[in-house]
């Protein structure tokens, strides 16, 4: 894998690896391109697979003051990829990640393909206006616990306290996707300023019509509930709407099978 670190205004971590077509993963906040480890390898048999880390995210160092709405976020993507020379892409992303990729498409369509929305952030009609509790917990918890994650990781009662609440399937998913989530988590110091960036802001752009959009929900989604965080009048009118069974907040971990067919399917309704 062919890594590249802050070298550029942009300053974003970027990797590619695999062949063809861009297809760019980007992850949510607290999060990490690990994220992503489950389906990776499949995509990268079609496209060349450029994984992100944002600010304060993983690789990513975070500059004191820097802008991490979801449009600065998108920006800085942006123009990580145009340094790169990649010119048209596709876009995937979880939660934080999604929102970025729609505010992509709606700013700079002409470079967009498609954008394969997991779980994606902003699509509520009241945005926060505070920091949630529990999501502060979560954050502490990760920080303390990090360090220990590849030796508890294993254990039922340490993966309930950290994962239950995000995917259903947190019993039997791999334990190095728990370690690397814990410390992606632990380490994150881009977390808070993203989780400020995003109070009072929600979704309002609009995506051309000419760029294929398909939002991915999980039926078990308990960080961003469809009662109040998945509001179908903000995204796209041409959207493509598909909830996933025993789903949680990460698609990508709990239905990396219909995710993966489900991003295929999407990229190659492209008109270009």
């Amino acid at each position: 894998m062919a890594l590249t670190r802050r070298n550029s205004e942009a300053g974003l971590w970027l990797s590619r690896r695999g062949s063809g077509t861009p297809l760019v993963l980007l992850h949510g906040m607290g999060s990490s391109h690990h994220a992503w480890d489950l389906i990776a390898d499949d995509l990268e048999k079609s496209f060349a697979v450029i994984r992100i880390d944002f600010p304060g995210h993983g690789e990513t160092p975070y500059l004191d003051g820097e802008e991490m709405d979801p449009v600065s976020l998108a920006d800085k993507v942006f123009r990580t990829l145009s340094e790169h020379g990649l010119e048209e892409f596709h876009l995937v992303g979880n939660s934080l990640g999604g929102w970025v990729a729609l505010e992509m498409g709606s700013k700079y369509a002409h470079s967009v393909l498609s954008i394969t929305a997991l779980a994606p952030a902003g699509l509520w009609l009241v945005p926060e206006t505070k920091r949630i509790l529990k999501a502060s917990q979560g954050r502490q918890l990760a920080k303390a616990l990090h360090p220990v994650a590849p030796y508890i990781a294993r254990y039922e009662w340490a993966r309930k306290i950290g994962f239950e609440v995000v995917s259903p399937q947190w019993r039997t998913l791999p334990t190095q996707i728990l370690v690397d989530a814990t410390k992606a988590m632990g380490t994150s110091r881009g977390y808070f300023p993203a989780w400020d960036a995003l109070l009072g802001r929600r979704f309002d752009s609009q995506v051309d019509p000419s760029i294929p959009v398909c939002i991915i929900f999980g039926d078990s989604d308990n960080t961003l509930p469809a009662a109040f965080s998945q509001e179908r009048s903000l995204a796209p009118r041409h959207a493509k709407w598909v909830t996933l069974p025993q789903s949680g907040h990460a698609p990508m971990w709990d239905r990396a099978s219909e995710v993966i067919e489900l991003i295929y399917e999407t990229t190659a309704s492209t008109s270009r």
